[in-house]
């Protein structure tokens, strides 16, 4: 198993999850991973400034704001915010972060392998868990 697989299986094995750019506009991204974390039995908070709440749950603003340090976080928004929550992430001590297509660029790619974070990237959690997982 390759070093990408392995961290995968890592992070799905992780129960606490924070989904950053959780929507409630059940069209995008944010809301269908959020969606499919919780249906698969994770503890998932959402993380999106811009919004209130998804189906009844709370959005946060921050990763900080979260009542609970998350294990995992998976990144739905663009390369700047991405770049910016980076940051609070490496602050937080939260080892696991998948990027989702879109989200990054080499720029973020390289700050993570420097903070030494746990990185899936080049693939959806949507297809992961769909897979049986």
């Amino acid at each position: 198993m390759d070093k990408i697989e392995q961290v995968k299986k890592e992070m799905l094995s992780k129960k606490v999850w924070a989904v950053v750019g959780a929507t409630p506009d059940s069209e995008k991204f944010g809301y269908k991973i959020y969606k499919k974390l919780k249906d698969h039995g994770y503890t998932v908070y959402g993380v999106n400034p811009k919004y209130e709440s998804l189906d009844g749950d709370k959005l946060y603003s921050s990763l900080k704001d979260l009542p609970e340090k998350p294990e995992c976080i998976d990144m739905v928004v663009n390369p700047k915010v991405t770049k910016s929550t980076l940051t609070e992430i490496k602050e937080l001590g939260i080892e696991y972060v998948w990027f989702q297509p879109g989200t990054f660029d080499e720029d973020i790619i390289d700050m993570a392998e420097e903070d030494g974070l746990q990185i899936v990237y080049y693939d959806c959690v949507l297809v992961a868990l769909g897979n049986g997982h």
